[in-house]
C-alpha cells in the first residue's frame, strides 16, 4: 500500500519524460482524471543518467530526479521490449538501440536483423512482450512501483505510423494488428476498473487504483 497521498481533479503532477511520444500517451490516459500535467522537458530539467539494470532502476532515477527538480509529485515511466530469442534483449537499453539522436527505424531493424542470425523465422520463434514499470516519487524520497506487461510477436516489415518506438513490429497476443495501426483507444483500452492493452496502460491502471482519486 502507498504511502504518498492519492490525487485529486486540479493536483499537479511532474510526468518525468523528455519523450514527446511518451508524455502524449500520459496525456491520453490521465483526460478523465483533471489532473494538471506537466512533463520534465517542459520545465526544462536535466536527464538524469539511467545507469540501472533494471525497468524499476531506471524508474526510480528518473521520477527522483525529477520530483527534487521540480518539487512535485513525479511519475516516472522505464519501459522496453524482450524479445525471448534473443535473451531478453534489448530490455533496459530497447532507446539505446535507437542511437542518438534516436532513430527507431534503425532500433527495429537492429532487433529483425538479431531475429534473423538467430534464426527465428516462425511466429513461435518471434516472441516478445512489452514491459512497464511506472514509478510515483515524492520530493521527501518516498516512492511506490506499479508494473504492466503485454506478450505479443513481432513482425516484419514494420506496419503502422501511430504510436512510436518499436510500435510498428509489434503484434499483441488476440489481434492481428501491431501498436502502429491502432488508435490510441485500442492501444489502450482502458477504463476505470479495466486491465487495459499496453504495457503502460496495464501499469496505469494500477496506478490509478491505488494513487488517483475517482469520481
Amino acid at each position: 500500500m502507498s504511502s504518498i497521498p492519492r490525487l485529486h481533479a486540479g493536483d499537479r503532477l511532474c510526468i518525468a519524460t523528455h519523450n514527446a511520444g511518451k508524455l502524449k500517451e500520459f496525456r491520453e490516459l490521465f483526460a478523465p482524471f483533471g489532473l494538471e500535467l506537466v512533463s520534465a522537458g517542459e520545465l526544462r530539467l536535466p536527464e538524469p543518467e539511467e545507469t540501472g539494470t533494471t525497468f524499476a532502476e531506471n524508474a526510480r532515477t528518473k521520477a527522483h530526479a525529477a520530483a527534487r527538480g521540480a518539487n512535485m509529485l513525479a511519475l516516472s515511466d522505464d519501459s522496453g521490449l524482450c524479445v525471448d530469442a534473443l535473451g531478453g534483449d534489448p530490455g533496459v537499453y530497447t532507446a539505446d538501440w535507437a542511437g542518438v539522436p534516436r532513430d527507431f527505424n534503425r532500433a527495429m531493424k537492429r532487433v529483425e536483423d538479431a531475429l534473423q542470425a538467430a534464426g527465428a523465422n516462425s511466429p513461435g520463434q518471434r516472441r516478445a512482450s512489452f514491459n512497464a514499470t511506472l514509478c510515483l516519487a515524492h520530493p521527501d524520497g518516498r516512492d511506490v512501483l506499479y508494473v504492466g506487461k503485454c506478450d505479443g510477436t513481432l513482425v516484419w516489415p514494420p506496419r503502422g505510423d501511430v504510436g512510436h518506438g518499436y510500435d510498428p513490429m509489434f503484434m499483441p497476443d488476440g489481434y492481428d494488428v501491431t501498436f502502429g495501426e491502432m488508435d490510441a483507444e485500442t492501444k489502450h483500452s482502458w477504463s476505470p476498473g479495466e486491465k487495459g492493452l499496453s504495457h503502460r496502460a496495464r501499469a496505469f491502471a494500477l496506478f490509478v487504483e491505488n494513487q488517483v482519486e475517482q469520481g
